[in-house]
C-alpha cells in the first residue's frame, strides 16, 4: 500500500486524513503548528516538520492549503515539496487554486519525473468528513487512473478533465454556481421574513420543489441555528470568486452574476472581518 504524505489538515484536509487513516493507509502530515494536528496523531498519523520531509518519505504528496501563494511556498520554497521529490512519486494539489499555478506545478514535475495532477473538490466539511466529495482533475491521467482507487475513499464521484489546470477550471465552474445558490438562499429568506413567513416552513417547501439545491440542505438549517461555523470559510470562496472573474477576463467573458456575489462576500470579509466565518455568513449583511 502507498504510503501517503498530507500537508494541509484544516477543516477539509482533517476529513480527508481520517478516512484515509481508516482506510488503513500510513499517512504522514505537515502542518505549521504541530498541536494543532494531536487529533490526527492519536489516529495514527505522523508528524514532520517541513514539506520536504514529507515528500522525501511519501510516495504520493496531497496539498490542501488556503490560498494560490499558499500552494506556491509549499511546493517551491527551499523546503518545500519540489526540495524532497524523487523520480516515480504522485504529487496532487487539492486546493482551490489558479489554472496557471497547476500549469506551474505540473510542468516541474514532468521534468523530474513525477506525475502531477490537479484535484480541488467541492462538498465541504460534511462530504469530507463523510468521504462523499467531488473530485475535479486535471494533469497526468496515468497518476489519475493510479489514484481511482483512494479518490474512491474520499469522494462519491470523480472526473477527469484533461491536462494541467482543467481540474481547477472544473471547481471554478463549481463555485459560480455556489455563487448563485448561496446569494439566493441568503435573500430566499431574507424575503420570507419580512414577509412573515415562518423560516423553516419555508426552507422545507423550498427543499420539496424546484428550488432545492447543495447550498441550501446543508446551509439553509446552519442560518436558522446561527451556526456560522466554516464549513467552507468566507474568505476562501472570495478567492475562489476572484479566481473565477480574472479566469473569466481573460476568455473575454462577463459574468455580471458572479461579480455581484464577488462584491457582498468582498463585504462580508474585507469590510466586516468575517473572512472566518462560513459562506452561510453571507446573511449577517442583512
Amino acid at each position: 500500500m502507498q504510503k501517503i504524505g498530507f500537508i494541509g489538515t484544516g477543516v477539509m484536509g482533517s476529513g480527508i486524513i481520517n478516512n484515509l487513516l481508516a482506510a488503513h493507509y500510513d499517512v504522514d502530515i505537515y502542518t505549521r503548528t504541530e498541536s494543532k494536528a494531536e487529533p490526527l496523531i492519536a489516529k495514527g498519523a505522523k508528524w514532520y516538520s517541513d514539506p520536504k520531509a514529507i515528500a522525501k518519505n511519501a510516495d504520493i504528496i496531497f496539498t490542501m492549503v488556503g490560498f494560490p501563494q499558499d500552494v506556491d511556498d509549499v511546493y517551491f520554497k527551499d523546503n518545500g515539496i519540489f526540495a524532497g521529490l524523487t523520480k516515480g512519486k504522485i504529487i496532487v494539489d487539492m486546493t482551490t487554486s489558479t489554472p496557471t499555478l497547476a500549469k506551474k506545478i505540473g510542468k516541474a514535475a514532468e521534468a523530474i519525473g513525477v506525475e502531477s495532477i490537479d484535484a480541488p473538490v467541492s462538498g465541504g466539511d460534511v462530504g469530507a468528513r463523510d468521504g462523499k466529495l467531488t473530485i475535479m482533475v486535471g494533469g497526468s491521467q496515468k497518476a489519475y487512473e493510479t489514484l481511482k482507487p483512494i479518490f474512491e475513499i474520499i469522494g462519491k464521484t470523480n472526473h477527469y478533465f484533461g491536462s494541467f489546470g482543467a481540474g481547477q477550471h472544473a471547481k471554478i465552474a463549481n463555485q459560480i454556481m455556489i455563487a448563485g445558490t448561496m446569494t439566493g438562499l441568503t435573500e430566499m429568506f431574507v424575503y420570507a421574513k419580512a414577509a412573515g413567513l415562518d423560516l423553516q416552513s419555508v426552507l422545507e417547501t423550498v427543499e420539496g420543489g424546484g428550488g432545492d439545491n447543495w447550498s441550501l440542505e446543508n446551509y439553509g438549517p446552519r442560518i436558522l441555528k446561527d451556526d456560522f461555523k466554516p464549513g467552507f470559510y468566507s474568505k476562501h470562496f472570495l478567492k475562489d470568486l476572484r479566481i473565477a472573474l480574472d479566469e473569466s477576463e481573460k476568455m473575454h467573458l462577463d459574468l455580471p452574476a458572479t461579480k455581484q456575489a464577488k462584491k457582498l462576500y468582498e463585504t462580508l470579509v474585507d469590510e466586516k472581518g468575517l473572512g472566518n466565518d462560513g459562506t452561510q455568513a453571507l446573511i449577517k449583511l442583512w
